[in-house]
């Protein structure tokens, strides 16, 4: 599992995590006081402007202290060929807010969504392609929040 802790995190406060798709980006907030993350929407990628304007909505009524962002690699390590587009959209994210944004090694989101979502329906399978990139985002949160606790009960 890799994780960004280039600039420290504030001991609470409100984060916004994101699975970055060229189509679609799944968005959940989460604290750090609780360590918990919920899903929040995904936002269809049709227009940058649209894209923007969603996040800044988002941003306006969470009020984050930061982001965090899923990075996808190979099964090797090796990135994956979204992986600039993803650097990018961080870069940009922290360009436009002047909020830290963290990244979290996001390769297993996809499968340990899958599993969350079929064990929430029971054996439905309906409904997931709606969801995905929702419960990604909320599971790459979750764990970025996870391990900086865990940092953080480490350093006490």
């Amino acid at each position: 599992m890799r994780s960004d802790n280039g600039k420290p995190a504030s001991l609470a406060g409100v984060y916004l995590g994101f699975d970055y798709g060229d189509k679609n980006i799944g968005v959940a907030v989460g604290q750090r006081l609780t360590c918990t993350a919920t899903g929040l929407e995904t936002i269809r990628s049709a227009g940058k402007q649209a894209r923007w304007d969603a996040i800044g909505r988002l941003v306006e009524a969470w009020r984050p202290s930061g982001f965090v962002v899923g990075i996808s690699y190979q099964a090797d390590g090796r990135e994956n060929p979204i992986t600039g587009q993803i650097l990018r959209f961080c870069r940009q994210l922290e360009g436009r807010y002047g909020l830290p944004v963290h990244t979290m090694d996001e390769t297993l989101s996809t499968v340990e969504s899958k599993s969350l979502f079929f064990q929430s329906r029971a054996k439905k399978s309906t409904g997931f392609g709606e969801i995905k990139d929702i419960l990604a985002a909320q599971l790459i949160l979750q764990t970025w929040l996870e391990h900086v606790a865990q940092q953080d009960r480490q350093n006490a």
